[in-house]
């Protein structure tokens, strides 16, 4: 154990020497290297969207699962770790987030190990699946666990560390062009995807969509660490786990802001119940090749590209409230219309709209949280709103996969009802927090 704690120790660099600089030193070595922080880290998610291409959680991975089993538990499984894994996590490390000077060290040195390298159990997935499909369905979910909750291990760190790095009228167009230029290679990564799953036989052309997408997210890896962070000086004082959570009560209790956004979050993580049976539900309902899971991933990159895009440049102008709305909107029309789909044409229009609010949860739903949180618990913040999200998200498709069982409509309409009642939560409930 002992050797363990070096390890985490040395690998955090917790033992590191602190600057001595203040406020105004960390301000002015922000400003120093705001362009170079702004290009590597766009290039960087435009990496990491390139290689999760060839291995979409609500298309590709789905559709590989479903040639291994005829399991709607399967599914459930993997839209559960897929809603889940990434937000699960982070309240749990939040506390020691707070007291670390070096968000980059989780973000970059343990990431590493808990978040890139488990991508590579889906290649290896793909290469048993024929003559071993019930080793492949375990190593690919197993990959997508330990890549989903690796994420969600550093989360807080990289949250924080995009705070550190970015002023708050420049993190918007951040994360919007890093996810409009990174759903671009995407579209790219996208249209290879769907030549390789129709041109070779199964196993072997989800083997190589698979590799190419590990070697994408490991490129990205490369990117990332070379974020120049401001590092803080001041660190919060050391806290036990029990005595950071029992300030959790009090902390939403004197926060009705951020009672409320909770609220809506949750109702729209149930509103994704059906996501990861979209892909199946047109293929198996109209006869579809295996290359439109390709197809559908490109339009609901081409959302993303739009929603990112759009949600940077207007939520820097007019907070991250407005953005949020539309988003959420886009996904209660995107559902209903999955329900109600008479043609496979209609679920391009559905996947379009899911990246459309893919797109406003990513940029506005992290940075949202960041504008709510007091600056001192921000690492707070986020980790309570996304491990409460976690939690719900484990809950939605398993909810999914036993309506699934009535059929896929049941599923859809309820989605787009949760969706519908985050959009009134967020509209009636939630304050802007830019209008004091």
């Amino acid at each position: 154990m002992r050797v363990l704690t070096r390890l985490l120790r040395w690998i955090l660099e917790v033992d590191h020497p602190l600057p001595t600089w203040g406020e105004p030193e960390r301000l002015a070595y922000q400003r120093r290297w705001l362009r170079w922080n702004f290009t590597v880290n766009v290039l960087e998610g435009a990496a990491f969207w390139f290689g999760m291409s060839f291995a979409s959680f609500g298309t590709i991975l789905p559709l590989f699962i479903s040639k291994l089993t005829d399991s709607k538990l399967a599914l459930g499984a993997a839209g559960a770790i897929a809603g889940a894994g990434w937000a699960l996590p982070q309240l749990f490390t939040a506390n020691y987030v707070e007291r670390l000077a070096r968000k980059k060290a989780v973000v970059v040195n343990l990431g590493f190990f808990t978040e890139r390298l488990p991508i590579w159990l889906f290649p290896l997935a793909a290469l048993v699946a024929g003559s071993h499909p019930g080793l492949a369905l375990a190593l690919v979910l197993a990959g997508e666990a330990g890549h989903c909750l690796g994420a969600g291990v550093v989360a807080t760190g990289w949250q924080d560390m995009l705070a550190n790095c970015f002023p708050v009228d420049v993190r918007g167009r951040l994360l919007g062009l890093m996810v409009f230029i990174g759903a671009g290679a995407g579209l790219l990564g996208a249209k290879l995807s769907a030549w390789l799953l129709a041109t070779y036989p199964f196993p072997t052309n989800f083997a190589l969509t698979f590799a190419l997408g590990a070697l994408g997210i490991g490129g990205s890896f490369v990117l990332l660490a070379l974020t120049r962070e401001p590092v803080q000086p001041q660190l919060k004082p050391r806290q036990t786990h029990r005595e950071f959570f029992a300030t959790l009560p009090a902390l939403v209790r004197a926060d009705p802001n951020l009672r409320a956004f909770l609220t809506a979050r949750v109702l729209m993580v149930l509103g994704g119940m059906g996501y990861a049976f979209l892909t199946v539900s047109a293929i198996q309902r109209f006869g579809l090749p295996d290359s439109a899971a390709a197809w559908f991933t490109a339009a609901s990159l081409a959302g993303q590209m739009l929603g990112n895009l759009a949600c940077g440049l207007i939520a820097d102008r007019r907070g991250h409230k407005w953005t949020m709305q539309v988003g959420v909107s886009a996904a209660a029309v995107a559902y209903a219309l999955a329900a109600l789909a008479p043609s496979a044409g209609w679920y391009h229009v559905v996947f379009f709209l899911l990246g459309v609010a893919s797109g406003a949860y990513f940029v506005s739903g992290i940075l949202l949280v960041l504008e709510l949180a007091i600056p001192e618990r921000r690492a707070t913040y986020v980790g309570l709103v996304n491990t409460t999200v976690g939690l719900v998200g484990v809950l939605g498709p398993l909810l999914g996969a036993a309506l699934a069982r009535a059929g896929y409509g049941w599923v859809f309409a309820l989605g787009a009802l949760c969706q519908a009642a985050g959009v009134a939560v967020l509209t009636l409930r939630v304050r802007e927090p830019r209008d004091g």
